[in-house]
C-alpha cells in the first residue's frame, strides 16, 4: 500500500532549495575553520548541554529546566564570547577574497606601467638569499608578507622600521644576539615595515609536535589574515611556507623563490 502523499512537495519552492544550499555552505565553512581546533570540543560540549536541557524539559524536571534554561537564554552572548576568534576568522575568510582582490585590482590598475617596469625577481632575490644563508647557519627567522600594513595590528607589538628589503638587513635582524631577532618581520610591498612582532599562535590540535613558536605563529597569522609567511627553523635550518593556515615544509631556496614569485 502506497502512503506517499503527492501534495507533500507542493509547497516546496526553488527558494527553499537555495536556502538549504546556502545553509550547507555556511556549515561547511564553519566546520573547515574549527576542524582540528579546541573549538570542536567546546561545540560538542555546547551541543551536549543543549541536549540535556531538552531531555529534562521533556521529563518535566522543573528545577533543572529552569537552571539549564537560564544558561541557554544568554547562550547567544556566551557563544560570541567563547567563539570570538573563530567568528573573526570566519568573517575574514569570507571578506578577504572579495575586498582584497578588489583592492589588488585597483592598485594594479593604477600602477600598471610601474609594475611592468619592475622586475619582481630582483626584489625577491635578497629575501631568498637571506633565507638560504640563515638556513645554512640555522638562524631562526619568521617573515610575514602582508598586502597592506595594519598599524594597529603589527606596529603595536613590534619595532617600526620602514626600510627596503635587503639580505644584510634581514640577516642582521635575525642574528641571535640582535635585540630584534625574537618575533616576526612584516614585509609590505618589499619594504620591512616592522620587526620583532608578536603574532597570534594557532590553536590547532593537528600540528606536528616538532612545530615551535615560529611555526605556530606563522600558521596563526595566516589563519586570521590574508598574509603569507616564511619560516626558517633554528633547529634544522628547514625552510617552510605558510598560507591560509597550511604549511609547505622542507623547501629548497629555488622552490621558495618560485612560490614567492607566484604569491607576491
Amino acid at each position: 500500500m502506497n502512503n506517499f502523499d503527492p501534495n507533500i512537495l507542493s509547497g516546496f519552492r526553488l527558494l527553499d532549495i537555495i536556502d538549504i544550499f546556502l545553509v550547507a555552505i555556511i556549515i561547511y565553512y564553519i566546520y573547515s575553520l574549527i576542524k582540528g581546533t579546541i573549538a570542536v570540543n567546546i561545540l560538542i560540549g555546547v551541543a551536549l548541554f543543549y541536549g540535556i536541557y531538552l531531555v529534562v524539559k521533556q521529563m518535566e524536571m522543573r528545577l533543572l529546566t529552569e537552571i539549564f534554561g537560564g544558561f541557554i537564554s544568554v547562550g547567544s552572548i556566551a557563544l560570541i564570547v567563547v567563539f570570538q576568534q573563530e567568528i573573526r576568522r570566519f568573517l575574514i575568510h569570507i571578506g578577504k577574497n572579495i575586498s582584497l582582490r578588489r583592492k589588488k585590482f585597483f592598485w594594479s590598475f593604477l600602477n600598471t606601467k610601474k609594475t611592468a617596469q619592475m622586475d619582481n625577481g630582483e626584489q625577491i632575490k635578497p629575501i631568498v638569499d637571506a633565507c638560504r644563508s640563515m638556513s645554512r647557519s640555522r638562524t631562526g627567522a619568521l617573515l610575514v608578507f602582508s598586502r597592506y600594513f595594519d598599524e594597529e595590528y603589527y606596529q603595536s607589538s613590534g619595532e617600526y622600521i620602514d626600510a627596503p628589503v635587503s639580505k644584510r638587513l634581514l640577516e642582521s635582524i635575525f642574528f641571535k644576539n640582535s635585540p630584534l631577532h625574537d618575533g616576526a618581520v612584516v614585509i609590505v610591498d618589499f619594504r620591512i615595515m616592522t620587526a620583532s612582532c608578536v603574532l597570534p599562535l594557532s590553536d590547532s590540535e593537528d600540528l606536528p609536535p616538532q612545530f615551535g613558536l615560529r611555526h605556530r605563529a606563522a600558521i596563526g597569522v595566516t589563519e586570521v589574515s590574508e598574509a603569507i609567511a616564511v619560516i626558517v627553523s633554528e633547529e634544522t635550518g628547514e625552510i617552510s611556507f605558510t598560507k591560509d593556515g597550511n604549511v609547505n615544509m622542507n623547501l629548497s631556496p629555488e622552490e621558495l623563490e618560485k612560490i614567492l614569485k607566484e604569491e607576491l
